[in-house]
Parts: C-alpha cells; sequence; structure tokens
C-alpha cells in the first residue's frame, strides 16, 4: 500500500468513483472518495449501508443493501480488479479490504 495510490468504482468498464488511499490498516485501506456523476446513483445504497453497519442491524438486511452494491459494482486496484471487496462509505470519507 502507497498513500496517494487511486483504487476505482467502475460499473461496466465506465467509472464511478476514485478513492485515494491516505492510511491504511492491514487489512484496510482508508481514502478520501471522490465521487464522479454515475457516483450519485449509488449514494443512497452506501448511505443505507453505512446506516445499517451503525446500527448493528441484522446481517440479513445489511447483505441484502451490500448485495447490491457488490454486484453492481467493481473495485479496481492500481493493478486491476479485485475479485472480492468490502467496502464503506461515510461521506467523503471510505475504507475498504479486498481479496484478489
Amino acid at each position: 500500500m502507497r498513500i496517494g495510490e487511486v483504487w476505482r468504482l467502475t460499473r461496466g468498464g465506465e467509472p464511478v468513483a476514485e478513492i485515494v488511499v491516505d492510511d491504511g490498516d492491514f487489512p484496510w485501506l482508508y481514502g478520501r472518495l471522490v465521487p464522479l456523476a454515475p457516483f450519485e446513483e449509488f449514494r443512497p445504497l452506501f448511505e443505507e449501508e453505512h446506516r445499517l453497519l451503525q446500527e448493528d442491524s441484522s446481517a440479513e438486511e445489511w447483505d441484502a443493501v451490500y448485495a447490491r452494491i457488490s454486484s453492481a459494482l467493481t473495485l479496481h486496484s492500481p493493478d486491476g480488479p479485485v475479485a472480492e471487496y468490502l467496502l464503506h462509505v461515510d461521506g467523503d470519507e471510505a475504507w475498504f479490504r479486498w481479496i484478489d
């Protein structure tokens, strides 16, 4: 992990947002979310996911919301797409982990 790395969220190859890494605590990376216009379609899902996370809601409820995010968006490291990821967004803050 290098400070300043840029990770990208895409939908079908279309850029949706960038995450500029500013910290890390294995296995998590932390950064600033730079939303692009298409991100606004997904913002309510990320807000709902974060709300459920904060409220310690049922796993089924959280899974349903997060499945909508992960099935629609692909996370790309500087080296290319990752197989799986877990991404949380709160305003312009993002934290995530991934599996290659």
